[in-house]
This record gives structure tokens, C-alpha cells and sequence, in this order.
């Protein structure tokens, strides 16, 4: 199926297992120093994607590492459009410096969800992304609100669904504080990105680098959409 399948990175110590999720990802959405990430980290993940072709995004997050950006933050609008880009831009400098480039944005965690809650924080995001790049990829929940506001600022927004998440009957994702919010089982992972791709709403999948077993659900689901191909 022509659906591609991203993976957030720069996140994990554990270089190793970072160059194992790269062998099965399309594209890396690579921490930028909020959530996580640091300028080794950034050079380091950066330098897998480059080796294995993998494409390159920002993955832009509260500065919040104690809750590794999943607790929402208030900040004001101008604050969350400085924030992201900063962030944009200090990958860039280590992206730009080894011959490569950022190809789309996705935000991280909690600021990824209020996005697809509240409008006023997708259009800071959109803001900030903007700022970098008028017409750049951003990913945001297939089927929420944000990606009409970034359509409407003119950026490219890129639908995504989620392999590893579960979700509630209204589309959203199921908050990681319940149980079996994570699916964890390769198989059942891949049946979910295969059904994905088949409904066509949305035009990526993430694995998350940090749910248990991800190199097997990401080896999982690239094998199962290649199939159904």
C-alpha cells in the first residue's frame, strides 16, 4: 500500500535499537530538544536516517523532559510558534550540516493532542512552522481539526494514524493512562496499520520508538503493507 510509516526518534540512549527501528521506518520524526534531544542525540539519529535513506521531520514537543512532553503546557500562542520553531531550527542546523534536509513536522505528545482539540494551538504551531517554511508537511490526526487550520495557513497537512495507539469510538486516540491504550502485539499493530491504509484517511502511520517491542511492530507493519500492496 503507498502509505508511509514514520517513527518518532532521538528520543532513547539506546543508539542500537534506534538503528534497528530505521531498517523498518520511512520516515524519522526526530526530537529537537524539548521533550528530548540534544545536539548528540540530534547528530547521532540524524546520521541513521541519512544511512538508511530514511526521510527526515522535526518533532517539536513542550520543554517539559520530567513528563517527556505529554502533559500539556499553557503557553500563548506567539509562545508555542517560538517554541516550535527554535526547535525546527536547531535540528536544521545539524540536518543542513550533514547534506541533508527536513521534509515534514510533526509535533510530539501533548502538543500534538491539544492540536487536534483546540484550534488556537494548532494555528500557534502552524505559526511557528510557517515561520520556518510557508508551505512545509505537517502531520496531524487524520480526521481532527488541525489539519483545516494548517490547510487554511497554507501549510501541507499530512493526515496520520497511529499503528500502537488504540483508539476511542470518536476517532480520538485513547489516553496512554488506560489500560491497553498501547498495542503492543506486532500482529494485532499490523492488522491495525493494514485496516488503516485500507479506510485511506490517512496518508502515514507511526509506530512510537518508545512503545515496547517497536522494532518488531514497525518490522511487522512494513511487511504487512507491502503485502496488501
Amino acid at each position: 500500500m503507498n502509505v508511509d510509516l514514520n517513527c518518532d526518534m532521538g528520543e532513547l540512549e539506546d543508539a542500537a535499537l534506534e538503528a534497528e527501528l530505521m531498517c523498518w521506518t520511512r520516515s524519522a520524526n526526530i526530537a529537537c530538544g524539548g521533550h528530548a534531544g540534544d545536539d548528540a542525540s540530534m547528530e547521532r539519529t540524524v546520521r541513521l536516517a541519512l544511512g538508511h535513506g530514511v526521510r527526515i521531520g522535526a518533532h517539536p514537543g513542550y520543554p517539559d523532559r520530567a513528563h517527556f512532553g505529554r502533559v500539556e503546557m499553557v503557553m500563548t500562542a506567539e509562545a508555542i510558534a517560538e517554541m516550535v520553531y527554535r526547535q525546527i531550527r536547531r535540528l536544521e542546523g545539524t540536518v543542513g550540516r550533514l547534506g541533508g534536509e527536513i521534509v515534514h513536522v510533526k509535533p510530539h505528545g501533548a502538543l500534538y493532542l491539544a492540536a487536534t482539540r483546540d484550534p488556537a494551538v494548532a494555528r500557534a504551531i502552524g505559526m511557528g512552522v510557517a515561520r520556518w517554511k510557508p508551505c512545509a508537511a505537517v502531520f496531524g490526526l487524520a480526521g481532527s481539526p488541525a489539519l483545516e487550520v494548517w490547510r487554511g495557513m497554507g501549510l501541507n497537512a499530512v493526515p496520520e494514524a497511529f499503528a500502537d495507539r488504540r483508539y476511542a469510538p470518536d476517532g480520538t486516540l485513547c489516553s496512554r493512562s488506560l489500560p491497553g491504550a498501547l498495542i503492543t502485539d506486532p500482529r494485532a499493530a499490523a492488522a491495525q496499520a493494514v485496516r488503516l491504509a485500507r479506510e485511506g484517511n490517512a496518508r502515514t502511520i507511526c509506530v512510537h520508538g518508545d512503545t515496547p517491542r517497536a522494532v518488531e511492530i514497525l518490522k511487522a507493519c512494513s511487511e504487512a503493507l507491502l503485502y496488501e500492496a
